[in-house]
């Protein structure tokens, strides 16, 4: 009995030990929150595009292998020289802000692997301010047309990044900077405009004033012609006396009323 329970405690011990090496040979994995995996089964498919390893605890059997990729958000800065369209130099400083499509990782990987800022945006971001500038001329890119660069160029290279299986989240341009002799003429000829429009607004302003000179002129003669041929003696003479009376009648008027005037209204005399 004793040498059963022996062979029996044998067995059991051979199956947990066999279990134990069986176990401890997977690989282990936790995924980070701010990562996805992809998987890639040596012996039964090759890379599973479809099923994308979310954060959390895994086992992975020994044979396969796990590419991990960081979703955050990722910020490359390029510092390039361009052409214009009239062929100058141009340097520009721009900034790109992308992450990875969570649910296309696997496709990501199989065309460009985990270094796809490197094999993917990098040239990517160049080609687009490449073509986007070469439309434009410097004083454009100088002064009226920097946003409506920007947009287009954040058009053109969020097309060609989701493509491929990333999002782009910002395109900024933070610096251009032009020839020094071609950002001089530059600034001399916005400063001519300046002062052409200046003096074309005061011009106007004397114009509006002119005119409105004029306009109160025409009123005013037009006034006087329709008071002129309105007015009669009888009138005059009417207005006359309602003036005397209420001179007289004022406390702080003196006046002597001596004889008549020319036209029969009385003769006023003040304090002269």
């Amino acid at each position: 009995m004793d040498q059963k329970k022996l062979i029996s405690s044998g067995v059991v011990v051979f199956v947990i030990l066999i279990v134990v090496l069986i176990l401890a040979s997977f690989t282990f994995l936790t995924i980070d929150a701010n990562e996805r995996g992809v998987l890639f089964k040596r012996f039964g498919g090759g890379l599973d595009k479809e099923h994308i390893y979310e954060p959390g605890f895994h086992v992975i059997a020994p044979w396969n292998s796990i590419y991990l990729y960081d979703i955050r958000e990722k910020q490359i800065e390029e510092s390039m020289t361009v052409l214009s369209s009239n062929g100058l130099n141009i340097k520009l400083d721009v900034t790109v802000r992308v992450n990875p499509i969570y649910n296309k990782i696997g496709d990501l990987h199989e065309k460009f692997g985990p270094h796809y800022m490197q094999s993917l945006v990098r040239p990517e971001v160049r080609s687009a301010v490449r073509k986007i500038i070469g439309r434009y001329n410097p004083e454009e890119l100088y002064s009226t047309k920097r946003d409506e660069v920007q947009n287009l160029i954040q058009e053109d290279l969020k097309k060609e990044l989701e493509a491929n299986f990333v999002e782009l989240r910002a395109t900024l341009i933070r610096d251009i900077e032009l020839p020094e002799k071609v950002k001089t003429a530059i600034e001399e000829k916005i400063e001519a405009e300046q002062l052409a429009l200046k003096y074309e607004y005061i011009l106007e302003q004397e114009r509006k004033e002119a005119e409105r000179k004029i306009i109160e002129a025409k009123a005013k003669a037009e006034s006087n012609r329709i008071l002129n041929a309105s007015l009669s003696s009888n009138i005059l003479r009417d207005k006359g006396i309602e003036a005397t009376i209420k001179l007289a009648e004022s406390p702080n008027t003196k006046v002597i009323v001596v004889g008549s005037g020319s036209d029969g209204l009385p003769l006023i005399l003040g304090g002269q």
